[in-house]
């Protein structure tokens, strides 16, 4: 279903299998990071504005966490689009995304108004716990 020209698919192939590569590294690192922190109980100073800055600071790398491995979960959806001559329509209306959309967002499932009525319909809040 795709108005795209096969250089132009080709730039978007890589564009999307590099930040694949890219984001995969950012993961790893994060979950590293993440399993090599002692527990706040194993601390040696129990200051509570330290605990809460430690709490805050290790949300913030969870909501990072949680929006590389969406950015993952899009890519991945995009390359199966791909391989399924899907890659380039909207999923919501069936029209083709523009190749500058594309380009500047290479996971685009959505053209600008599905997306933005996408957006407008749900929660955009990060999800943080700690």
């Amino acid at each position: 279903m795709t108005t795209l020209r096969n250089d132009q698919l080709d730039l978007l192939r890589r564009a999307l299998a590099e930040r694949d590569a890219q984001l995969q590294v950012e993961v790893r690192a994060a979950k590293e990071v993440a399993a090599e922190r002692p527990p706040a109980t194993a601390r040696d100073v129990q200051d509570p504005g330290e605990d809460a800055e430690e709490r805050y600071r290790q949300g913030l790398e969870h909501v990072d966490l949680q929006r590389d491995q969406e950015e993952l979960r899009a890519i991945q959806q995009a390359q199966e689009r791909m391989a399924d001559g899907s890659y380039g329509g909207c999923i919501d209306c069936g029209q083709p995304i523009p190749f500058e959309r594309l380009k500047a967002q290479p996971s685009a499932s959505r053209c600008i108004a599905c997306q933005t009525r996408f957006e407008q319909g749900r929660d955009t809040t990060p999800r943080y716990t700690v």
